[in-house]
């Protein structure tokens, strides 16, 4: 069974009050979720906060899930909703901690190549800080939550033509900012 499915079954049993389903699927998608919230809210407790918002959330609507999105699509949209009227209530945004969330450590990956991807990636974060808000969110969903661009669309209620402009703009102000930086774009 391949991960959607499972998340599917999960989230079925979720709707049909099992707790172990509903703490499987908090434990199979925290890390990504929490790592897209804390980028969006740019504060690590913030981020904690809305991602047990977000699974309460699942808890309470998984009998309204219809399965006509990809349940990663599903959640990230609930974190998305969560995260927008958190930043609404909010409106002077905490730092975030670059280097904490930086930490998080890709278990695939040798000490090595974390390091190389570390130092790379605080030079993308940093360049993304140039960018506007809803582009610096686009390449988030595509690139981090790896999103389609239907999915992208989806959870931002925005035309599917509105995310591929954002994201050509988007692409376009991140490479320029990132060679004024001598940061080539290749990944190690």
């Amino acid at each position: 069974m391949d991960t959607a499915s499972d998340d599917r079954a999960l989230i079925k049993a979720i709707a049909g009050g099992d707790a172990k389903a509903l703490e499987k699927l908090f434990t199979r998608n925290q890390t990504r979720i929490y790592r897209y919230l804390a980028r969006l809210v740019r504060n690590e407790a913030q981020a904690e906060e809305l991602l047990n918002e977000v699974f309460l959330g699942v808890w309470q609507s998984a009998a309204r899930y219809e399965g006509r999105s990809e349940p990663a699509t599903w959640l990230i949209s609930i974190a998305h909703n969560k995260a927008v009227s958190s930043l609404r209530k909010k409106r002077e945004v905490s730092g975030y901690d670059e280097e904490a969330a930086g930490q998080i450590e890709d278990e695939a990956d040798t000490p090595e190549v974390t390091t190389q991807k570390l130092d790379k990636a605080a030079a993308m974060r940093a360049a993304m800080q140039g960018l506007s808000a809803e582009h610096r969110e686009v390449l988030d969903l595509v690139y981090y939550q790896e999103q389609s661009v239907a999915e992208v669309a989806e959870i931002l209620s925005i035309p599917e033509a509105t995310v591929k402009t954002r994201m050509f703009y988007a692409r376009k102000k991140l490479s320029e900012l990132l060679k004024a930086r001598g940061v080539d774009r290749g990944w190690p």
